[in-house]
């Protein structure tokens, strides 16, 4: 099954949308990230997930057209920002609590799905588009939120170099990890990593 849109008929490819309910199409989205994480994106297919909702493939296609459209809007709505709420009065405490809803996001299910996406979403814009929605600038922009608390409260200079990587350093160790020691990256790895790197490296405490 490949990504393109002729890989359904295109009597269903051309027809109109579908309606579906938000509590069907909910199963749909959760059987797409299920089997991601499962079996990653290139062996996902419409088939497989008609299968396991127990719909028709020509539903699937008439609602999303192609396998990278039903992806990204998957991904989309699972978004969910982990760092929503964080806010303990220091930078330290913030980052540290940063530190461990990423852990737990990680073990459960989140390094699967990334791994599960592999090399797709450097090769499909809209997959790259939907994970940067789903899963990065949301915790981006929290972490941005917390540093520029921190620089108001005057914990940290706001022209201290290590400020603009603090996301790299919190999102990226997150993917790395498994790939170095074949483990995810949970809260008491990614606590310790923020004891011992990130917070010594601006000056907290």
């Amino acid at each position: 099954m490949t990504s393109q849109a002729a890989d359904g008929p295109e009597t269903v490819v051309a027809s109109r949308r579908s309606k579906i309910t938000p509590e069907r199409e909910q199963e749909f989205y959760d059987a797409v990230l299920e089997q991601i994480r499962e079996c990653g994106y290139e062996a996902l297919t419409m088939e497989g997930v008609a299968a396991s909702t127990r719909c028709s493939k020509s539903t699937l296609y008439r609602q999303w057209k192609t396998k990278p459209q039903f992806v990204a809007a998957a991904l989309r709505n699972n978004r969910c920002p982990r760092f929503t709420g964080i806010d303990t009065g220091s930078l330290a405490g913030d980052l540290r609590a940063a530190a461990a809803a990423a852990g737990e996001w990680s073990a459960r299910d989140g390094t699967q799905l990334l791994q599960g996406l592999g090399n797709a979403v450097m090769q499909d814009a809209e997959l790259q588009r939907a994970l940067r929605d789903a899963l990065v600038e949301p915790e981006v922009a929290e972490l941005r939120e917390m540093i520029g608390r921190g620089v108001e409260r005057g914990e940290v200079d706001a022209g201290h170099p290590a400020l603009e990587f603090i996301p790299a350093q919190m999102l990226g160790v997150l993917r790395v990890r498994p790939l170095l020691e074949g483990r995810y990256a949970d809260a008491a790895y990614l606590t310790r990593f923020v004891e011992a790197v990130v917070l010594p490296t601006l000056g907290l405490d």
